[in-house]
């Protein structure tokens, strides 16, 4: 069994939103439409082509930053911390009276990022474990994920 408490920052939502957004169809498109101008603006010496571009490359960023700290402003779950348990049959997280349980077969895929690993229980939905904030136990929750959830569900890097 391993615990642990989190209280979740804007930069860790900003962390989780940028790879959520990323990683899918149209994060990478838009990036993709942007860079193509950005170099078409090289070659042919348009400037507009060059602010379309750029606009394109940061609008995403800007926006998921600013509704990032929105949201862990104005969302009363991210104003008091969350407690992890990690165990055998999946994991619950518990915030006041509030427990929530989730089975490790519920699990739809585990990612990382530099910051943070995450938990999908959907497409949308996810528990955020930053490891700076999880410290020691980052290891023996990795362990302890990997070893419960389909491997191909699981794409940690350590």
């Amino acid at each position: 069994m391993v615990e642990f408490d989190i209280q979740i920052s804007a930069k860790d939502l900003y962390d989780y939103m940028l790879r959520h957004s990323y990683n899918s169809p149209a994060g990478l498109l838009g990036s993709c439409v942007g860079a193509f101008f950005v170099i078409y603006a090289v070659m042919s010496g348009k400037m507009i082509s060059l602010v379309f571009g750029v606009v394109l490359l940061l609008y995403l960023p800007w926006t998921l930053f600013l509704r990032s700290r929105q949201q862990a402003l104005t969302n009363p779950v991210f104003k008091k911390p969350m407690h992890y348990v990690l165990d055998e049959e999946g994991y619950s997280v518990s915030q006041g009276d509030v427990c929530e349980k989730a089975s490790w077969d519920q699990v739809v895929k585990v990612v990382s990022t530099g910051r943070s690993i995450i938990v999908y229980t959907s497409h949308v939905n996810a528990s955020i474990f930053p490891r700076k904030q999880m410290g020691e136990k980052t290891n023996a929750a990795i362990e302890m994920i990997s070893t419960h959830v389909d491997p191909k569900k699981v794409k940690i890097r350590y």
